[in-house]
Order: structure tokens, then C-alpha cells, then sequence
């Protein structure tokens, strides 16, 4: 059992408040802090807050599980993910919209990271799309409104928003997609604005963004919140492609404790609101607009899944057990769920009890919890902290050790007894 301190990196898009309001640090922060790691990826372990400390860096997760993996980890985890952590835990806060982007699948991460490799590019190189041989299935839970573009939408609706608009030079486009309603109807519109040349995206966006002020300005619209995700993103990014792209894309909000889940090659674009992230183990992006970035369109559009898909289809299945609501997702990587408890013992649960069938970590994200283990072991982790639970530590109970404690848990699903796995993920190359 080891109380976790994330490491907050420090994006542009991020919030001065968010994060720094959850640690209990100043506020605002003296810079943007977009996400909080709590994991054990090599480009930012979480570190390892223990008693001897006295301030001076310790330890990380990362050094923890390399120094015993089978103890740390268990051996369904190993079986199938071999002697890393196979997911990574993300408090994320965004201020401003983050970038048009997606990940790729293990197949096409594995092949893009050899390639890059033979390359000689360095693994921190700006220009490098894949850092790692991993994919990133991801779900992302809403702890306050969350606002975002997912997934492309049915192209009938994208033919209605166009027609809303009144812009004669969409109707090229328009007429595309009225007629080839399907992923290749939308692949050919996105590839088409996406590689136009400097001049003709000058000309077409600012009639775009001039036809959504009418439409915003003269009449009621059941696209309200498409167009005005529209000006906002034209205005942060004028001449950018990707303003055009977030026309042909869901435009979802979250409301506290709803998830969305995004699969290999989902276009996708967080826009503003805190939320919990959690992925597969990785910190590979594949960007086309919409940040001073590196961008690769050629290897977005390899990678991308044109297939339409309703926000329904995005949400995750939530089955509630007393006072945790788990997100059934069909990553392998990672389950996810959210713990309330009651510390008066006048209302909801006071305490929960886990066993140990695999690592897991808490986070948590209002209030205190206290975590005791059957060999009477405990640990008190406050707001904005985690606690890693290894494979081989003892059964444990949580209780609130505040008037209301709210923390989110994550395990890797997969049985502990050795050759009990089924659906082995391949081993990444070296």
C-alpha cells in the first residue's frame, strides 16, 4: 500500500484553479495545470509519499512495480500485460479546448513506433507521434459539466447543421454527404478540408463562422451548442482546418458522473470542464488541428474510424453495487467506478470493503478517506492524492474520514490465477 502524489503537467489549455482548488494549493496556480498523472508511465511516475520523506524526493510507482513486479501486479495482470501497469489514471482540467485528435490501435502503435524508431527519432522529439508501442481505449468520467466533440456524427444530422447555416460554398460538401450518407461520404468531406491549401481555408472558415452568427443572431436552433463550439473554436484558431472538422462531430456535455468512452480511432476533442481520465498505459496521440502542436494529417487519417456513431453508442454501461458505481467499458486494460461514502452515518454508506484480485489504485476527489487493510495496516489519503493497492497486499475497508468522502477506484479486470486469462494481448516489440 503506497498514498500516491500525482505529477501535474502543465499544458496550456489547463485550468489555474481546478487542480491547484483540489490539492488544496494556491489558487489560482502560477501556470495552467491541465492533468494530474497517477500512474506509472515512465514520462511522469507518480511518486511515493512515505513517512521518512522529510521532503526529499522518494521513491515512484513506476521504481515500486519494477522492484517486485509479481507481488505488485499478480499474475492475471502479468499473464496478459506482461510487468507493466496497464493503465494510467488522469484528473484532467481544461480550460480551453484541447486538440483534434485520436490514438491508434495496438496493431497500428506497435508498426508506428517501430517505424519511428528506425527513424532515429528520439522518443521526446516534437515531431514523434508515437512514444510508446501501446493504444489508448480511454474513458473519461465528468466530475463537473464537461463539454466535448466525440465521434462522428450520422451524416443526415451534419446535412441538416449545413443546411442551418446558408453557406453557399458548403454546398459542395453538402451535396457530398447528402448523397454518400456513410464513413466514406464523411472520410472524403474530412480529408477534403482538411488538406486544403492556406488560401481556400482563409476564405471558406470566416463565411462559416459568419453564417453560424446569423443563424445564432436571427432564429432558435436545435444547433445552439454546435455553433457556438464553432465561433469558439474560430476565434482561438482562425484558418485552422480543424474548426471546419468539429462541424462533422458530436457535440456532447457531460454532466457530473457521466462517462464517455473513446476507442482506437475516435476523432475526438475536449473542450472545457474537469473530469476523470483513465486509459490503456500509454501517451500516444495522433493530432490533425486545433493546437500550435505537432500535427501529422497523412497519419491521422490512417488511423482514423470514419464510422458514424451516436453519442448513445459512446456512453458506457453503469451498473451501480451499494456505494459504487462502476463504468463497464470494453477496454481490458482498466475498470473504473465512483465511491461516495458518508462520514456522520446519517446518510449513505460509511464505509466499503475491496479484495485485492489485482493492482488498484484510489484517488480521491472530495474529501478524506481512511484505507485499512486486514493485517491492520492504514493510511489516510486526502483530496487530489491516490493510494496504490498491490496484487499481493491484504483485503482492505475505506471509510470516510470526513462528513463526505468521494473517490474513484481502479483495478485491471482480469482474474489473478495464473493461465486463467483468455484474449492474450500481444507483446509489443522491443
Amino acid at each position: 500500500m503506497e498514498r500516491l502524489e500525482g505529477v501535474v503537467r502543465p499544458y496550456a489549455w489547463g485550468s489555474r484553479t481546478a487542480l491547484a482548488s483540489l490539492r488544496g494549493q494556491q489558487v489560482p496556480s502560477a501556470h495552467p495545470e491541465a492533468e494530474l498523472w497517477f500512474g506509472a508511465h515512465p514520462a511522469a511516475p507518480a511518486r511515493c509519499v512515505r513517512s521518512g520523506d522529510q521532503g526529499m524526493p522518494g521513491t515512484d510507482l513506476l521504481s515500486v512495480i519494477r522492484s517486485d513486479p509479481v507481488h505488485e501486479l499478480g499474475a492475471g495482470s502479468m499473464g496478459r500485460f506482461g510487468e507493466r501497469l496497464p493503465f494510467l489514471l488522469k484528473i484532467l482540467a481544461a480550460e480551453e479546448p484541447l486538440s483534434l485528435q485520436a490514438h491508434p490501435s495496438l496493431v497500428q502503435a506497435q508498426e508506428g513506433f517501430a517505424r519511428e524508431n528506425a527513424r532515429g527519432l528520439a522518443i521526446d522529439a516534437p515531431e514523434r507521434n508515437y512514444r510508446d508501442p501501446w493504444h489508448k481505449p480511454e474513458l473519461v468520467v465528468a466530475v463537473t459539466e464537461f463539454d466535448a466533440l466525440a465521434g462522428f456524427r450520422p451524416p443526415a444530422r451534419t446535412v441538416e447543421l449545413l443546411r442551418e447555416l446558408q453557406v453557399p460554398a458548403l454546398d459542395p460538401y453538402l451535396g457530398l454527404l447528402a448523397g454518400q450518407a456513410d464513413c466514406d461520404g464523411l472520410r472524403a468531406v474530412f480529408t477534403t478540408w482538411l488538406t486544403l491549401p492556406e488560401n481556400a481555408i482563409m476564405a471558406l472558415v470566416p463565411q462559416v463562422l459568419e453564417g453560424a452568427v446569423a443563424v445564432l443572431e436571427s432564429r432558435n436552433t436545435e444547433f445552439t451548442g454546435e455553433l457556438r463550439t464553432l465561433l469558439e473554436l474560430g476565434e482561438m484558431y482562425p484558418g485552422d482546418p480543424g474548426v471546419l472538422a468539429s462541424l462533422l462531430l458530436n457535440r456532447v456535455r457531460l454532466r457530473p458522473g457521466e462517462g464517455l468512452y473513446l476507442p482506437a480511432g475516435n476523432l475526438h476533442a475536449y473542450l472545457h470542464g474537469t473530469g476523470v481520465e483513465i486509459m490503456a498505459n500509454s501517451d500516444n496521440v495522433l493530432r490533425g488541428g486545433l493546437t500550435p502542436k505537432h500535427i501529422d494529417v497523412p497519419e491521422l487519417l490512417r488511423v482514423l474510424d470514419f464510422t458514424p456513431v451516436p453519442v448513445a453508442e459512446l456512453r458506457p454501461t453503469v451498473r451501480t453495487l451499494g456505494a459504487e458505481r462502476i463504468y463497464l467499458t470494453p477496454a481490458a486494460e482498466f475498470r473504473l467506478s465512483q465511491v461516495e461514502l458518508d462520514g456522520t452515518g446519517l446518510r449513505r454508506s460509511q464505509s466499503i470493503s475491496f479484495d485485492m484480485p489485482g493492482p488498484q489504485m484510489l484517488a480521491v476527489l472530495g474529501g478524506t478517506i481512511e484505507v485499512r487493510t486486514a493485517a491492520g495496516d492504514s493510511a489516510t489519503v486526502p483530496a487530489g492524492s491516490a493510494l496504490w493497492l498491490a496484487a499481493g497486499d491484504p483485503d482492505v475497508v475505506v471509510r470516510a474520514a470526513s462528513s463526505r468522502a468521494t473517490f474513484c477506484r481502479v483495478l485491471v479486470p482480469v482474474s489473478q490465477r495464473a493461465g486463467a486469462v483468455e484474449g492474450q494481448v500481444p507483446a509489443a516489440p522491443a
